[in-house]
């Protein structure tokens, strides 16, 4: 997949997440961590900042749900690099719609380099950019769910508080199961290179799915009627089950629509303003079934499963 190197990008087919000598996939952190608002040369202005996410990436699909409930549409600009990662990484193609509106790049790996010419690391969306300076800001989903609603709140077509005072202890609490259990379990089994890394990962995932399902029984979301940060971040992994980590993770135990609620809430999340065009369940069978030599040697993409998630 490649990383960056003092600035450079190399290419390589490996990826700097890291498998233990168990056979554990383990997630490379973030390391681009600035914030609006609290840093003094990144003051929350409108139209100041440039967001980059592809549309399969759950990690940036947060993020585009909080830009899209909280209605930020008008002042905080995306570009959306093609479905497919090459040899260059993220890339962009504008005749098939995804063009670098900032800056007109060929590669993500050049938004990097032209915001941070030493940079180090993994090249990931979502990723937001200063586009007065060029300064990589953060890209860290966790830390842009937050950051948006505090430095952009009062430009919010929406007062919905998804992250409330009095709450934050059991929001914390279910981010953290939800996560660790199941969206990076999911990863966690799909990328597996034991049989005991493979069934500890689809533990996690069935149990926080099965925990899941009792919590959100007799409820309009997770922690009761109203939306939190926590239903922001487990949508994306929802709406990709069934139509991809169940065939290409192997999370093979149950769908998605074989729980209830979780299937009724699913859909009620995918029924809110805003929600359903941020969702693209063809590119995510793409994405997924993309060709890879431990994966998907040949590249064949699965059917989509006969399913509406339109609410009837």
């Amino acid at each position: 997949m490649g990383h960056m190197i003092a600035g450079s990008w190399v290419a390589d087919t490996d990826t700097l997440d890291s498998t233990s000598k168990e056979g554990h996939w383990q997630r490379t952190p973030s390391v681009i961590r600035s914030w609006i608002g609290r840093d003094v040369d990144l003051p929350a202005e409108r139209d100041r900042y440039h967001l980059y996410v592809a549309w399969n990436c759950p990690w940036a699909h947060r993020v585009l749900l909080v830009r899209a409930i909280l209605g930020l549409e008008d002042i905080l600009p995306v570009s959306i690099v093609a479905p497919r990662r090459t040899e260059e990484g993220w890339v962009f193609e504008p005749s098939s719609g995804y063009a670098d509106h900032l800056n007109g790049h060929d590669a993500l790996h050049e938004v990097y380099a032209r915001g941070q010419n030493d940079y180090d690391g993994r090249v990931t969306v979502p990723l937001l950019v200063d586009s007065k300076t060029g300064q990589l800001v953060s890209n860290e989903s966790s830390d842009l769910m937050r950051m948006l609603p505090e430095a952009f709140g009062a430009l919010s077509m929406s007062k919905i508080d998804l992250y409330p005072t009095e709450r934050r202890a059991e929001i914390d609490d279910w981010n953290d199961r939800v996560h660790r259990g199941l969206n990076n379990g999911v990863y966690r089994a799909g990328f597996a290179q034991t049989q005991e890394a493979y069934d500890a990962a689809i533990e996690d995932v069935f149990s926080t799915l099965d925990a899941l399902e009792q919590q959100i029984a007799g409820k309009d979301f997770v922690l009761g009627e109203a939306l939190t940060e926590v239903d922001l971040r487990l949508f994306p992994t929802l709406a990709r089950f069934d139509v991809a980590y169940h065939t290409a993770f192997k999370c093979t135990r149950k769908r998605l629509i074989d729980y209830p609620e979780l299937w009724d809430y699913a859909r009620r999340i995918y029924a809110l303003p805003g929600v359903k065009s941020t969702v693209k369940f063809d590119i995510y069978r793409q994405g997924y079934f993309s060709p890879s030599p431990k994966r998907n040697p040949l590249g064949i993409v699965a059917t989509a499963p006969d399913i509406s998630w339109d609410q009837e």
